[in-house]
């Protein structure tokens, strides 16, 4: 017997019968039915899912379609399907390589796109160094400037002008003169004078150890010089105001920026090669650079920064510069073996020495706070101490390896810190000439720059990191890892109450609570 579904009209897999109609459904349909609408699908009365009755039948067989019933119908049917196959496949390789035609030229507008961005990168950068050397224009004589016009030329930095030819100094040496020697002498006597009456008082205001400790990075400002030729070599801050900051860059300029107001005073420009060494004038608008280009300059930081001097008493690049207690004379060194001491109010070299006992090149230098003395490091591992007025070496330090790259003086006079390419900071009493302690470092750890701060109470040393240390006892107190590049320099502020330091990755960066 052949059960039909009441709804299908087909016969049903699974058969199941209704108790309230007494017809059969296929068990599928029926379900689904009486979940919409809860009702017998013949006479429409209440039906659920569990008054189905199941109806046990043989499994149905289906019969072959009259196109397979022989072996000339199935190999048709298979011929059929596999042109179907093979048309399908065709299609879906026409589909593929208009993908692929679409992805490369995808790619290429992509590609053109990137470089069309580098290259329009490349030209505002361009554009803004250009209009950041760009001249202020001078006003025309006699015409009226308003007050914006004013407050605009007041918000840019200055530009310095290249000094003229009558302004450069000339070669010869003038000579250390009774004059010249007898100020130095009073100087020195008021200078020790005045530390023997501080005594060891600490200064009021003074950072304590605990604010050390406490420091951070609170200012970072890496457009103060070139993107094209990154890095900053040289750093210092002036004592008069210590919210001023001079620093010499590998793009060939210097820049005084203002901390506070964030403001860049003035660009000096006129160096052909990297500005190595930068001094700013503890109590008046005066700087000092000094260059690869074997020349010092002299500049007044004023609206017209002109360039007050050139000073060309090397024939190789400067590596060392150190202004003399008085402000009016400044030691130089370099790379052709010679120191010299020249005037800064004339721009004219008063001395020049070369050391007979070496043919090394100097590599630094640094005044004793008194102003009698001076060192100066050396390419082969030495520091040597100078009497300035009889222009002799009275004593040498050795026992570093490798190039010395920095000196300094404790304000006590007392001490000495050098650092060379040994990863080693050496600690010197010029009382008894001697080492009396060594503060190794890490392995390859680079020392670019040792400061003291006015006071004398603490040593920075500048180079992988920034650390700083506690003097006498030479305790590490604070470590500063936000450069991501060499640090090159470093200075305290007033009463080490901030830290600032430069980086060949074109940052200066400040250091406080």
């Amino acid at each position: 017997m052949s059960l039909v579904c009441a709804i299908s009209n087909e016969a049903p897999e699974h058969a199941v019968l209704s108790p309230v109609s007494g017809n059969v459904f296929e068990k599928r349909l029926i379900e689904k039915y009486i979940q919409e609408n809860g009702t017998d699908p013949m006479n429409g009365e209440k039906l659920s899912v569990e008054q189905l009755i199941e109806i046990k039948s043989p499994p149905l067989v289906k019969p072959r379609p009259p196109t397979a019933t022989s072996i000339p119908a199935i190999l048709k049917s298979l011929q059929d399907e596999w042109d179907a196959v093979m048309l399908h496949s065709f299609t879906l390789r026409q589909q593929l390589q208009t993908a692929r035609q679409e992805l490369s030229h995808a790619l290429y507008q992509h590609d053109a796109a990137c470089r069309v961005i580098a290259r329009l990168t490349k030209e505002v950068t361009a554009a803004r160094e250009a209009l950041a050397t760009l001249k202020p224009q001078t006003v025309a004589p006699g015409a009226a400037v308003t007050a914006a016009a004013a407050a605009i030329a007041a918000a840019q930095p200055a530009y310095a002008v290249e000094a003229g030819a009558e302004r450069a100094s000339v070669p010869e040496e003038a000579g250390m003169t009774e004059e010249v020697i007898q100020k130095l002498q009073d100087k020195a006597t008021l200078l020790t004078a005045e530390r023997k009456k501080r005594g060891k008082t600490i200064p009021e205001g003074l950072a304590t150890t605990e604010d050390i400790r406490s420091y951070r990075q609170v200012a970072s400002h890496v457009g103060l010089h070139s993107a094209s030729m990154p890095g900053i070599l040289a750093l210092d801050v002036c004592l008069r105001d210590t919210s001023r900051i001079i620093t010499g860059g590998t793009d060939k300029n210097a820049v005084v920026f203002n901390k506070d107001t964030e403001q860049v005073v003035a660009i000096l420009q006129g160096h052909s090669k990297k500005v190595t060494e930068v001094i700013y004038h503890p109590e008046e608008e005066l700087v000092f650079t000094a260059s690869q280009d074997q020349t010092i300059r002299v500049w007044s930081v004023q609206k017209t920064a002109p360039c007050a001097h050139v000073i060309r008493a090397h024939d190789g690049p400067v590596t060392g510069l150190s202004l003399h207690a008085t402000g009016d004379y400044i030691l130089s060194c370099s790379s052709d073996a010679n120191w010299a001491f020249s005037d800064v109010r004339v721009g004219r070299v008063l001395t020049k020495v070369t050391d007979s006992s070496s043919d090394q090149g100097l590599t630094c230098a640094k005044f004793h706070p008194d102003g009698l003395i001076f060192g100066t490091g050396t390419e082969d591992s030495t520091v040597k101490i100078w009497d300035l007025k009889e222009r002799t070496n009275v004593a040498n330090f050795s026992g570093h390896q490798g190039p010395i790259t920095s000196i300094a003086f404790s304000e006590n006079g007392y001490y000495l810190a050098t650092s060379a390419d040994d990863s080693v900071v050496k600690l010197w009493d010029l009382r008894k000439l001697k080492n009396f302690k060594n503060i190794t470092l890490e392995d390859r750890y680079e020392v670019k720059s040792l400061c003291f701060d006015h006071s004398g109470t603490y040593l920075a040393v500048a180079g992988t990191d920034i650390k700083i240390y506690l003097c006498k006892q030479w305790q590490e107190l604070k470590v500063f890892n936000d450069h991501t590049a060499l640090a090159t320099g470093v200075c305290f502020g007033q009463n080490a109450t901030f830290v600032a330091s430069v980086s060949m990755d074109r940052s200066l960066k400040i250091f406080s609570v």
